[in-house]
C-alpha cells in the first residue's frame, strides 16, 4: 500500500492481522478503498450493493470469517458465514437467496472438523432458506490460516419499496434494537480465554432476514437497518449517525445487556456497547410506526427482547449522545483498534 498515508506502523499492522476496527479501520477504507473504487454503489457504504438488472432490484454482498476458536457457544465459524451473509442482505431490505462459499484450509487441518463445520453451514442455508450455489477450496501451508477461514458472498432480492440506508433517516423517527448486546464477543472470548462466567455465555448468532422481512409485509416504513456485528452496537450508531448527518439520542438504561454479559465486560474492563454481535440489528422507523415494530419484532425468537433505544435529533452533526439515568449525556465514541479481534 505505498500511497496510503497512515503510517503502517507495526501496531497497525498487528491490527490489520487481527482485523482491527474502530476509527483505525474507519481511516483505512477512507484513505485506500473508496478513493480507488468509488463509485454510486459503493459511497453508499451499506452492508451490501443495491444493484438494478433487467428491472429487478439485487442486493449483493461478501464477507470473510476468521474467528477463533473455530467452535464457541451457540454457533461456529461456518453458521456465522452464512449468518453474517445472510443478514447484510436483509439489512438491504432484501430476501437472501443464494450464497458462494471460499474455503481457505490449514495443511493439516482434521477432516472431521471440516465435515462439522461443513453440515453446521447446511443446516444454517436451510434455516435461513438460501442455497449455497458456488464455491472454492483453497489449502495452505501449516500455520497459515489458525485451521480454516471462510469468504462468503450472497445475493437477494430487494422487497423494501423505498431505499434502506441512512439518507432515509428523518428527525424523530425511532432509533430500535431487537434484543439484549455483546453477547458474541463475550461468548467467543470466554472460550479463547479460558474463562467461566456465571450463568454461561451463548452467542447470538442467528438469520434476521424473516424478522426484516415480516416488517416490510406489514408495511412498516423502515428508513434504516444495519447489523450490529463488529464494533457492536455503539459502532453502528456512529455510523448511521455519521452517514445520514443526523445526530442521535440513546437512552442508556434502555439498551438490553444480559447480567451475565454486563459482569463479563466489567470483569474485562469492556463496554458491552462496543461488543460485537451475530444476531443483533438497528431499525430505524418513524415514531408512529415504533410500536407496531416492535410487535413484529417480538413474535421471533431472535427478536424477543426488542427494545426502543433512543431517536433521530434535527441536528446535522452526525454525533451520538448517551444519556445515563441520571440524565447525564456523553459522546459516544469508539477506540482506534478492536478491542476483541478476531470474533467473526
Amino acid at each position: 500500500m505505498p500511497d496510503c498515508p497512515v503510517p503502517l506502523t507495526d501496531e497497525t499492522r498487528i491490527l490489520l492481522a487481527h482485523g482491527g476496527g474502530g476509527t483505525l479501520m474507519h481511516r483505512l477504507i477512507e484513505s485506500v478503498f473508496l478513493p480507488r473504487f468509488a463509485n454510486a454503489r459503493l459511497d453508499e457504504r451499506h452492508d451490501g450493493a443495491v444493484l438494478e438488472a433487467g428491472g429487478v432490484k439485487l442486493a449483493f454482498t461478501t464477507d470473510s470469517y476468521v474467528v477463533r476458536p473455530l467452535f464457541f457457544p451457540g454457533g461456529d465459524i461456518g453458521k456465522l458465514a452464512v449468518h453474517g451473509t445472510v443478514n447484510d442482505l436483509a439489512m438491504c431490505g432484501a430476501r437472501p437467496l443464494w450464497l458462494s462459499a471460499g474455503f481457505i484450509l490449514e495443511e493439516g487441518l482434521p477432516r472431521e472438523t471440516l465435515e462439522r463445520v461443513a453440515d453446521s453451514m447446511r443446516d444454517a442455508c436451510r434455516a435461513a432458506g438460501v442455497e449455497l450455489v458456488t464455491g472454492d477450496t483453497k489449502v495452505v501451508d501449516r500455520g497459515k490460516a489458525d485451521g480454516l477461514f471462510i469468504n462468503t458472498s450472497g445475493i437477494g432480492l430487494v422487497e423494501a419499496p423505498a431505499p434502506v440506508a441512512p439518507r432515509s433517516m428523518r428527525p424523530g423517527d425511532a432509533v430500535l434494537v431487537n434484543g439484549d448486546v455483546g453477547r458474541h464477543g463475550m461468548a467467543v472470548m470466554s472460550v479463547r480465554e479460558g474463562l467461566s462466567f456465571e450463568g454461561g455465555i451463548v452467542s447470538d448468532t442467528a438469520p434476521l432476514a424473516a424478522v426484516v422481512l415480516d416488517l416490510l409485509a406489514a408495511g412498516v416504513e423502515v428508513h434504516c437497518l444495519r447489523d450490529a456485528t463488529r464494533g457492536g452496537l455503539a459502532g453502528v450508531l456512529l455510523e448511521l449517525a455519521a452517514g445520514a448527518k443526523r445526530s442521535l439520542l440513546i437512552e442508556e438504561p434502555c439498551v438490553p445487556v444480559d447480567e451475565a454479559v454486563r459482569g463479563a465486560c466489567e470483569l474485562l474492563g469492556l463496554d458491552p456497547l462496543q461488543v460485537a454481535n451475530e444476531g443483533r440489528f438497528v431499525a430505524v422507523v418513524p415514531d408512529q410506526d415504533a410500536e407496531r415494530a416492535l410487535a413484529i419484532m417480538r413474535r421471533h425468537p431472535e427478536s424477543a427482547g426488542a427494545r426502543r433505544i433512543g431517536r433521530v435529533l434535527d441536528d446535522a452533526r452526525g454525533v451520538v449522545t448517551l444519556k445515563s439515568a441520571l440524565g447525564v449525556g456523553r459522546l459516544l465514541d469508539l477506540p482506534a483498534g478492536d478491542p476483541l479481534p478476531r470474533i467473526c
